[in-house]
């Protein structure tokens, strides 16, 4: 079968906890990592100027390399953006089919994550969706059904749509585990 082109892991640290090891000496600027101007322009609209150091580490590994992450990283650092910008560089817009997949623990964390990712999506015409349990299945059947470029979700309501068939990954391209501490230890 075909291999995705990136599984990405992200675990979340406490404030405090340390990390090891720093991969950028200098402060790079959004521009500085290899994003088009139209991402540039919707994360320049957010306030944003300079990555955090998750952002500066794994965007530039995820729009070249295509290689598999793991990142690590503490609360309020952006790592939603360091998986979701190179997502929604990479995604194909005229291929209407999910090439994205996000899993989240919590369907808290994957509105959260849905609602970050498009508010960075600037002008593209993606369709971004949050999957979760404790909603009207109907009205993601609808969403699906229509076409979704990323999904964001929760296993349960994932695996539902899978058994339904009314989510169909033979183009997925990406693959996020969210939290992955935690989504492991379910």
């Amino acid at each position: 079968g075909s291999r995705l082109a990136s599984v990405i892991l992200f675990r979340y640290t406490l404030p405090g906890a340390k990390t090891h090891g720093s991969f950028m000496t200098n402060t790079p600027t959004f521009a500085d990592l290899g994003l088009s101007a139209q991402t540039i322009q919707a994360i320049e609209n957010k306030g944003f100027i300079h990555p955090t150091g998750i952002q500066a580490t794994c965007i530039p590994l995820l729009l070249k390399d295509r290689v598999d992450v793991i990142g690590q990283a503490q609360t309020g650092t952006g790592k939603t953006a360091a998986f979701g910008l190179p997502i929604l560089e990479l995604v194909e817009e005229q291929l209407n089919a999910v090439q994205a997949l996000i899993l989240a623990p919590t369907r808290e964390l994957a509105l959260q994550s849905a609602e970050e990712i498009l508010s960075l999506k600037g002008g593209r015409n993606l369709e971004i969706a949050a999957v979760y349990g404790g909603a009207a299945i109907v009205n993601q059947l609808r969403q699906l059904k229509k076409g979704v470029h990323v999904v964001v979700g929760t296993p349960g309501r994932i695996l539902d749509h899978l058994r339904r068939g009314s989510l169909v990954l033979d183009q997925l391209k990406f693959l996020v585990l969210d939290e992955a501490d935690e989504m492991l230890d379910m």
